[in-house]
């Protein structure tokens, strides 16, 4: 149900997230691929934009930053032009790098992407060229960086460890940052390399690797659900873990936690364009959601949008709770999710109103849909952000219209007006009017037909006393149910 992670989106607040990893900087090059070079048999690309972006630990900062935490970043830079840049953008997003130690010895980790479009099209990646050095930090970094980090624990509400494997978390970076994490209540979140050994990460709370990785680490090739169930468990018991979630890339994530929960969460269908960044946003949307307080289960489902829409853009990019939101939006509005319950719509509804939307209410039989109810509901959708229909179930049809009606069973009727682009929500009420709904919903405008008389409107009068409106929309001459029915000789 998406209201609930709509409710979860809105709640977030600002926590205060500390970062712990491998800082890049990624750089974009753009351009036509226009044609092939004379010299040799490769692409020309005739570039014509560059971009940066931070990257690794510092993409982790950036997509917390774009979600509204709060959040400290510790890793280490080169004493370069890019660790210069890398400080600076750092600071235009207000992102506190007092945990980020200047390292002469190393260049800062620099991912440089090329980008071709073929006839201007759809953007490629073409090739990516790596500024790095992989070796561990020097002792000497490694006990700076712990101290820096136990002085950022302090401000903290939970921790996440990006590891790109580029020599910053070390066994002893890790270790004393984990139990320190530990001492103080804090979670750790960590998103690991592609290794065999996976005890550097030893008591953190969670960890999320991905397929491959956790495969790698298992000693095992996870092709099914089942498989990367077993893999997780296996990683939840020898680190001492509360959670272990493997992204499973298109199929979702699957979550073994230590009191025995094993769930499969699938994700729904997306446009993929770019897999770049996409456990990074998985990762950074856990930590806010877990930060906030909510439960893994819903941490893990609001991950997945947010990963599906990262997946949607070009190289490492941002999401923000505006877009989660609109996405919840949309998806709640699919004609399998718009027939709702009482108790469901309301907290839909409130959850809307939440968002500053209107709420337009309308009911009715729509036995035989025809084109005057399309023009109706069409009309009824323009006067606030969101329609609900108030359905008369069969019971509550016969009573008004008399035995031979409803022609349409109430499922039948529901799932027709749903399909409906104008409407957002239905719902089927049994009595003979929908009074007891209006109470319930307190819709912003109450919408009938022009054949009324705005006093003939049940709950005119209730809406208006709430600071609502009655709107009489125009029907389409010619059409009705009965008239229907008549020409088809069944009335």
């Amino acid at each position: 149900m998406s209201a609930d992670l709509i409710d979860l989106v809105q709640r977030l607040g600002q926590p205060r997230v500390l970062v712990i990893g491998d800082v890049m900087l990624d750089r974009y090059v753009w351009g036509d691929a226009e044609r092939i070079s004379q010299e040799a048999p490769v692409i020309l690309l005739h570039a014509d934009r560059r971009e940066e972006r931070l990257g690794g630990a510092s993409s982790v900062a950036t997509m917390l930053r774009a979600l509204g935490a709060r959040v400290s970043l510790a890793g280490v830079i080169g004493s370069d032009f890019d660790g210069g840049r890398t400080r600076q953008m750092l600071k235009d997003l207000d992102i506190d790098q007092e945990g980020i130690i200047t390292d002469p010895s190393r260049p800062t980790t620099v991912k440089e992407r090329f980008i071709g479009r073929a006839q201007s099209r759809h953007p490629q990646q073409m090739m990516r060229v790596d500024y790095e050095l992989r070796q561990p930090v020097a002792a000497s970094v490694e006990t700076d960086l712990v101290e820096l980090i136990a002085q950022q624990l302090r401000k903290a509400d939970i921790v996440l460890i990006s590891d790109y494997d580029k020599g910053v978390c070390t066994p002893a970076v890790l270790g004393g940052s984990i139990a320190e994490a530990r001492q103080r209540g804090l979670r750790t979140l960590a998103d690991p390399i592609r290794g065999r050994d996976y005890s550097r990460y030893r008591g953190c709370s969670v960890l999320t690797p991905n397929r491959l990785e956790a495969g790698l680490a298992t000693g095992r090739v996870l092709q099914t659900n089942e498989e990367a169930l077993e893999a997780a468990s296996q990683l939840q018991q020898t680190l001492d873990l509360d959670a272990s979630v493997v992204t499973l890339d298109k199929d979702g994530m699957a979550l073994v936690h230590r009191d025995g929960r094993r769930q499969v969460f699938p994700t729904r269908p997306r446009q993929v364009y770019d897999i770049t960044g996409a456990g990074d946003m998985v990762m950074s949307v856990l930590g806010m959601a877990l930060a906030a307080g909510a439960d893994y289960d819903s941490a893990i489902r609001l991950a997945n949008i947010a990963g599906g829409l990262e997946v949607e853009k070009i190289g490492v990019a941002t999401v923000t709770r505006d877009e989660i939101l609109r996405d919840l939006l949309h998806s709640a509005s699919t004609a399998g999710q718009k027939i709702l319950d009482r108790e469901r719509l309301c907290h839909e509804v409130e959850s809307r109103r939440r968002l500053g939307q209107r709420l337009a209410f309308t009911n009715g039989c729509f036995d035989l849909l025809h084109a005057g109810h399309v023009q109706y509901l069409q009309e009824a959708r323009l006067q606030g952000d969101l329609l609900v229909v108030g359905l008369n179930s069969d019971a509550s049809v016969r009573a008004l219209k008399g035995s031979g009606r409803p022609v349409n069973a109430q499922d039948a009727r529901a799932m027709v007006v749903s399909a409906l682009q104008a409407v957002d929500f239905v719902t089927i009420f049994d009595e003979a009017t929908p009074l007891a709904l209006i109470h319930l919903l307190r819709p912003d405008v109450l919408v009938k037909g022009a054949d009324y008389r705005k006093e003939e409107v049940v709950g005119a009068a209730f809406v208006e006393s709430s600071g609502g409106r009655v709107h009489l929309a125009p029907l389409r001459e010619g059409y009705s149910t009965t008239r229907t029915l008549q020409r088809l000789g069944a009335a």
